[in-house]
């Protein structure tokens, strides 16, 4: 009864609150992309670990784990670490039809969130994994029929910004653009590969428009060109995600996500490795593309101290106050705004925290535009061992699966997971003339 009441009281708090804002997004928000520093943080609720379908599901039974005040904790962690945050939330299937209180009262709480924060409320496809178990036909059924839903239970006319999907094929992103009028999604997992229950590795790791051919590949021109802006789901440590899966005893996706890091090696350690990631991009990637993005994603079920939720934010704030913490539909929003094409072209340079794999003694270094992306390895204060450890051209046809798989990657020329004879890393002067040539028109100073 105290919860129901709770629930109660907020709604009627936010009855007070709402004259401000305009769908729970305050007004005149007309955030540049360039010159700032952006945080995104997406919350997925779920009644099973992996809903494969809408009536078939694998993988951990979640109800126990998901109740009203678990929500109210998580997100009291968040607005105590970083006041005014704005969140996506984002159901599964069945966490949008169960008749459960708890999920009643969840469902309210979320919608209580949107009006008192501001936050989105979004549709997650397969629990992560739409495509490696349903037709797109179905998959794109299953996005109509969960907006559909998410729209009745928020009111008021509410769509969602974005949707979450984990991975998302061509197809399903082109009807997410045309049919659902939606153009910002998560819809890859940067550099997965080996692990959970599909792989994706082969895309760029910040945002970029689609091609029709594959949902890793950046649209190549106007007639490849998929309208909806394609977000990554977990920021990594580079060198970490270079490796396969659990290679080395390592979690390849160990950067600012709670299980590799806080589940890992605790409260402090993980925090740290989560500002670590964190300040690769906020320090010397601001400094190298103009502007920077994190973005996160948990599980409310994870059985996770949300102590170190706020010590992340917290320090997040503190250390850079100008951070813009918004809605993943939002970022995108204003990506799609800035960049009207492909015309990005982002670098990253990282040396290691010495946290898990990755690795103290090292150095990498990532190019990523239209063309291809490209990452550098070597020895720190070694140049002479520096060798390519990717390069996937985006120049070349490329092909997703036809049936259900969980291998969903595009490996280019030299993978870094080096999972096949031809992933073998070698310096730059030993590529193919062809492949110099390539880089060469972007990067031209990486040959003297």
């Amino acid at each position: 009864m105290k919860i129901f009441n709770t629930v109660i009281l907020i709604i009627l708090m936010e009855a007070i609150v709402q004259p401000y804002c305009k769908g729970g997004v305050p007004d005149g928000d007309s955030t540049m992309l360039m010159g700032n520093r952006f945080l995104t943080f997406n919350a997925v609720i779920r009644v099973n670990q992996i809903e494969v379908t809408k009536d078939k599901h694998i993988g951990e039974d979640e109800r126990s784990f998901h109740t009203p005040a678990r929500v109210m904790r998580y997100r009291e962690a968040i607005e105590a670490g970083f006041p005014g945050a704005r969140i996506t939330w984002a159901f599964s299937w069945l966490a949008l039809n169960d008749t459960a209180s708890d999920y009643r009262k969840i469902r309210d709480l979320v919608v209580s969130y949107h009006r008192r924060y501001g936050d989105d409320i979004t549709f997650l496809p397969g629990a992560y994994y739409g495509n490696a178990y349903n037709t797109r036909e179905q998959t794109n059924k299953d996005i109509h029929d969960g907006l559909s839903l998410i729209s009745g239970i928020a009111g008021n006319g509410f769509r969602p910004k974005s949707v979450v999907a984990g991975f998302l094929s061509a197809a399903n992103l082109k009807y997410l653009a045309e049919n659902e009028d939606i153009h910002v999604c998560q819809g890859n997992i940067w550099s997965q590969y080996a692990i959970d229950n599909q792989d994706g590795d082969g895309s760029v790791s910040y945002p970029y428009y689609p091609s029709k051919e594959h949902f890793c590949k950046p649209a190549q021109g106007k007639d490849d060109f998929i309208d909806c802006v394609n977000l990554d789901g977990w920021t990594c440590d580079f060198l970490a995600a270079r490796r396969e899966g659990f290679a080395d005893g390592f979690n390849s996706r160990m950067g600012v996500g709670p299980i590799e890091t806080l589940m890992k090696y605790g409260l402090k350690t993980g925090v740290d490795q989560m500002i670590f990631t964190t300040a690769v991009h906020y320090d010397k990637g601001f400094k190298l593309n103009g502007f920077a993005w994190v973005t996160n994603c948990w599980e409310v079920s994870l059985p996770i101290d949300v102590e170190g939720l706020t010590q992340w934010l917290s320090e997040i704030k503190k250390r850079w106050p100008g951070v813009k913490f918004i809605t993943q539909g939002e970022f995108g929003l204003i990506w799609r705004s800035y960049y009207k094409s492909n015309s990005f072209n982002y670098h990253f340079e990282q040396t290691g925290s010495g946290i898990g794999g990755s690795d103290k003694n090292l150095e990498i270094k990532w190019f990523m535009n239209k063309d291809f992306r490209l990452s550098l390895l070597r020895n720190i204060d070694q140049p002479a061992t520096e060798k390519v450890i990717d390069f996937t051209r985006y120049t070349v046809p490329a092909k997703e699966p036809t049936d259900m798989t969980r291998r969903w990657s595009l490996m280019g020329e030299i993978n870094q997971k080096q999972t096949r004879p031809q992933d073998k890393p070698v310096p730059l002067s030993q590529l193919p003339a062809d492949y110099k040539s390539l880089i060469k028109k972007h990067y031209p100073y990486l040959f003297k």
